[in-house]
């Protein structure tokens, strides 16, 4: 039976709906980062040229004025009328801090307002540290052409907002060709090798969409580099968080973008998509240790 492949992104309305209806946590299973571990990674928002929500996803400040995320969080080539994103917004929390969605934009939701951030001071459209413009990797076509998916994205900040949060620390990006050597000491993979994943995704999806934004890490477990879903560009991860095996956590929609973190403390790939609209069994990452990746990043 052909596997349903599924891109992590959130769309920011479905967000906040899910989030009204049934509040709850962020990376599956995980836990809230109250101790600031990483407050380099952020949520971000995808916006059109009318200053319209389009959806959310996580990333990671790598420098001081450069997001590292997902291709499909800041580009979508593939849509009717061309590529709708126009810019991007950041916010950054303190250890479990919560970011709450604005009621009145619950409300402009609900009554199908065209101006969905009018009279909006808060999330989704105000409140954020930090605002810019996103780049896909070349080759994201806004497709999961599988197994090279092109699925990077950075985001240049341009305006940081005065007095709002912003980090002094940054997520370190693998070398290259580190996944490889990590890979070729333990041969026999599952279970072997493990991974944080940190992210502001749902919680849970069936029988009730939950979600709280919250910034949450969970531990992964390494499956495989080269498959027919990989080929070598992508990080196969355990998704079956809370069985007692494969990790004590897993991403999910809205986690897209967010960092997968070695023990060693690299990022070495940003969560791009799952298998199924459950968010179990399987997740992957687009590797950020390649030449290629590493070009991108880097110049």
């Amino acid at each position: 039976m052909r596997k349903l492949l599924v891109l992590l992104t959130l769309l920011a309305s479905v967000a906040v709906a899910g989030i009204a209806a049934s509040p709850a946590n962020a990376v599956k299973f995980g836990t809230p980062d109250t101790e600031n571990a990483y407050p380099w990674v952020g949520l971000m928002v995808a916006y059109d040229e009318d200053g319209q929500p389009l959806w959310r996803c996580t990333g990671s400040l790598i420098e001081p004025n450069l997001f590292l995320t997902a291709g499909h969080c800041v580009s979508d080539p593939s849509a009717e009328g061309g590529d709708p994103v126009s810019f991007i917004r950041i916010w950054f929390t303190e250890g479990d801090e919560i970011i709450v969605t604005d009621p009145q934009y619950l409300t402009n939701l609900q009554n199908g307002a065209e101006d969905l951030c009018e009279g909006v001071e808060g999330y989704p459209c105000g409140g954020y540290s930090a605002e810019g413009t996103g780049e896909a990797l070349a080759g994201w076509t806004g497709q999961l052409t599988i197994p090279q998916t092109y699925d990077l994205g950075l985001v240049t900040i341009t305006t940081w907002v005065e007095g709002a949060y912003r980090p002094t620390t940054y997520g370190v990006v693998a070398p290259v060709g580190y996944l490889d050597e990590l890979a070729a000491d333990a041969p026999r993979g599952q279970g072997n090798i493990e991974f944080t994943v940190v992210g502001y995704g749902l919680q849970s999806v069936k029988p009730v969409e939950s979600a709280i934004k919250q910034r949450m890490v969970g531990t992964v477990s390494f499956v495989n580099l080269r498959s027919a879903l990989t080929g070598g560009w992508s990080l196969q991860y355990s998704n079956n968080p809370g069985q007692g095996h494969g990790g004590s956590g897993g991403t999910c929609f809205g986690d897209s973008g967010g960092p997968v973190i070695s023990e060693e403390g690299y990022i070495v790939a940003v969560n791009s998509f799952v298998l199924n609209y459950n968010c179990n069994g399987a997740g992957f990452g687009y590797r950020v240790d390649t030449e290629l990746a590493n070009e991108f990043i880097f110049g």
